[in-house]
């Protein structure tokens, strides 16, 4: 691969802008070069790495230089999220901040090329003073934002396969990455690989197709909580209304008899917290007075599509298997919840009641708040994908 083949595809207009490069753009024609800097410390930075390379343990590849032709200078190339271009297996990426291109920077080149080739470009002057500036940039801004939907509008916008993107669409508000892509990285190729085998516990591609599998079988979200969850809906179809606390509380008690001791504390702390965060959830809004929660499964289908991107990312698939896969993560949600939103509650309830469980009620408040915000961003959102894309 050269780098002309590359600087070809990402200039060919194969991916769309996002916000990102909107700011940029906008940035750049106000002729504020600070303005630049700030944008950029705030925003997740690409450079093209060689596979071969980036699949050495513990080795970096040393930051690689184009020839701008306007200047006849040298500078070096990086892309913001939104210009990546398309998969291909050996054209792999590395996430690099502002402030670690300073600290790593090539002593005899002076310019920054983002975006080098493209309407999105911009040309960052680089000379040692201006590597303090965005050393300072990078400490002021603490890194990219988190908490904020990035849509791709190259991307899926509309149909099964967008439907089936915006199942992951929490842990990508969550980490601040594009929700509707299927392509070059999810976050880089050695950060996808790492998240995979930790938690994931994913190393190769067996071990993902089984892991994905076991997701999209509903196995890793909790049996107990699932359980218990199955034991009210199944009391309510009998009873032609939601059943009391009371009522709930004794069917778990008939339901568990014949388990272990540790599923029937389990289950009863897990019907107290699920109270509990619906009443929280009616309280702030997010919740119908009537309405509960029935499944966790979008907890385990959401992390699905995340896991989906990761390997493609990871190299562990192609784009076309990964296609496959989110369409028929889509067909099984579609199976289990009737809206957006119900499928986003049941899967701020799981992440919340897992923290509950495994480390208390503190934490739990934090991620209830933090799960909240995020599900009122993808619900509420004019633009985004639960506003505009259609349940069924």
């Amino acid at each position: 691969m050269t780098t002309g083949s590359w600087a070809t595809a990402v200039s060919g207009g194969a991916v769309a802008p996002t916000e990102i490069e909107r700011a940029l753009s906008a940035a750049v024609a106000g002729g504020s070069a600070d303005a630049v800097v700030e944008l950029l410390a705030r925003t997740r930075l690409y450079v093209l790495v060689a596979r071969l390379h980036a699949d050495i343990p513990g080795w970096t590849a040393p930051l690689s230089t184009i020839r701008d032709e306007a200047s006849r200078r040298a500078c070096v190339p990086v892309l913001t999220p939104g210009m990546l271009p398309p998969w291909h297996p050996e054209w792999v990426f590395r996430e690099v901040s502002l402030g670690e291109l300073a600290r790593t920077w090539p002593y005899d080149v002076r310019r920054l090329a983002v975006n080098h080739g493209t309407p999105y470009a911009a040309m960052v002057d680089a000379r040692p003073k201006c590597l303090k500036a965005w050393l300072r940039a990078d400490e002021r801004t603490g890194g990219h934002a988190h908490g904020v939907l990035l849509t791709d509008s190259g991307g899926p916008l509309h149909g099964p396969l967008a439907q089936g993107l915006a199942l992951g669409a929490h842990l990508a508000v969550t980490n601040g990455l594009i929700w509707n892509r299927l392509g070059a990285a999810y976050e880089d190729y050695a950060g996808d690989r790492a998240r995979l085998r930790s938690p994931w516990g994913i190393q190769h591609r067996a071990e993902y197709r089984d892991r994905l599998a076991s997701l999209m079988r509903n196995q890793l979200v909790g049996r107990v909580q699932e359980a218990v969850l199955r034991t009210r809906h199944t009391l309510a179809a009998r009873l032609g209304r939601t059943p009391t606390r009371e009522e709930w509380s004794e069917a778990l008690g008939r339901a568990f008899a014949a388990r272990d001791a540790d599923d029937r504390a389990l289950a009863e702390r897990s019907l107290r917290h699920i109270t509990r965060y619906e009443d929280r959830l009616r309280a702030d809004g997010a919740l119908a007075p009537d309405g509960r929660v029935d499944t966790l499964a979008a907890f385990d289908l959401g992390r699905a599509v995340n896991v989906v991107r990761l390997a493609l990312g990871a190299r562990y698939g192609d784009p076309h298997e990964a296609e496959q896969d989110v369409l028929r993560l889509g067909e099984l949600a579609r199976a289990a919840y009737t809206s957006w939103a119900d499928f986003s509650l049941g899967y701020l309830m799981a992440r919340i009641v897992h923290r509950a469980e495994d480390d208390g009620p503190e934490a739990a408040e934090s991620t209830y708040r933090q799960s909240l915000a995020e599900h009122r961003i993808l619900t509420q959102d004019p633009v985004g994908p639960y506003r505009n894309l259609p349940w069924s």
